[in-house]
């Protein structure tokens, strides 16, 4: 019989997990799986608990937001082995599973934990020792996903973020930076970076670009001028919106490595989490170093990136914070 390590977020999505559990461990058993079940109790459980006992277990699965996510990759590659990851979200934005053709229904993702295929997807390795599966960013409201209490995002979804934004409307701040890769270089003030490896951000279809591929060893890189006056504000939401090549407002290129170091202490967040303050941070991918059960990936066009998704990922949020 295999060995499963199931790690849940028990107030992930409002809790929701807890209507699931016992069927998901009963799909699980009937794949002939030994299930050992761990609810997470407090920041980093989730990274210490794959850290320490990956290796005793054939596959590991976890269920929560985008940040659950991260602990356990993190962990994962931390332990030194390698495992396939199963998937079932709760979280309110769950990008990466989007991403990966992993359904929201978590009686679904169960089955495609045990009937999908193993896919090799590109992860991100933060300066020396941390990780993102799917996306670093610095500036414009990237710290409201973890200053959003877990409490007011169980009663009130993403109304939440929405709340939380709203109290930051004119402090936004520019930062100057230089940024360095293969493919292109410079420095200026920016309001916005993003490192991504998705076809959504904070349930935004388009964001990261077009032409997204989740193993080809290549980053989405999204940097935001500081917009001068009005017409600036126009032209870069405008160019956002519409996924739009690179322009005076806003860069998008591909890199497999980039280099941002800026004048002063830049806070950043990796999958929904605090990332810390850098003066210099050097983002490498990591090809196809992910394991992942996964459903039918997939394809994002033009037409499909205008369209509106279901009312419950449309509104304004970032990835979510796995706060335990």
């Amino acid at each position: 019989m295999k060995k499963m390590l199931l790690v849940y977020n028990p107030k992930s999505g409002k809790g929701q997990i807890r209507f699931s559990l016992s069927k998901i461990i009963e799909r699980f058993s009937a794949a002939d799986y030994d299930v050992t079940v761990y609810p997470t109790k407090a920041a980093m459980d989730a990274m210490d608990i794959t850290r320490l006992r990956a290796a005793d277990y054939d596959m590991i699965v976890c269920s929560g937001g985008d940040g659950t996510l991260d602990e356990v990759v993190t962990g994962l590659m931390e332990s030194g082995v390698r495992r396939p990851i199963g998937y079932i979200p709760a979280g309110s934005t769950n990008d990466f599973a989007g991403s990966v053709g992993i359904p929201r229904q978590m009686e679904r993702a169960a089955d495609t934990v045990v009937e999908g295929k193993v896919f090799q997807s590109d992860i991100g390795r933060f300066n020396d020792s941390d990780y993102f599966v799917y996306v670093a960013a610095f500036g414009l409201l990237t710290d409201v996903s973890y200053q959003t209490k877990q409490e007011l995002k169980n009663v009130l979804g993403h109304a939440a973020y929405i709340i939380e934004g709203v109290k930051r409307l004119g402090t936004w701040r520019s930062y100057t930076i230089d940024f360095e890769s293969e493919e292109m270089s410079g420095s200026g003030d920016f309001i916005y970076g993003m490192v991504a490896n998705s076809h959504s951000v904070g349930g935004f279809k388009g964001l990261p670009g077009t032409d997204i591929e989740l193993d080809d060893g290549l980053f989405e890189v999204l940097l935001v001028r500081t917009p001068g006056d009005l017409l600036d504000w126009q032209k870069m939401l405008s160019a956002l919106l519409v996924s739009e090549e690179s322009n005076d407002n806003v860069i998008r290129f591909k890199t497999r490595r980039l280099v941002i170091r800026s004048s002063e202490p830049l806070a950043w967040t990796r999958d929904g989490e605090d990332g810390g303050e850098h003066l210099a941070v050097e983002l490498e991918n990591l090809p196809r170093a992910l394991d992942i059960m996964t459903g039918e990936m997939p394809e994002v066009t033009d037409a499909q990136i205008a369209e509106t998704e279901e009312p419950e990922q449309n509104e304004m949020a970032l990835p979510e914070t796995a706060v335990k």
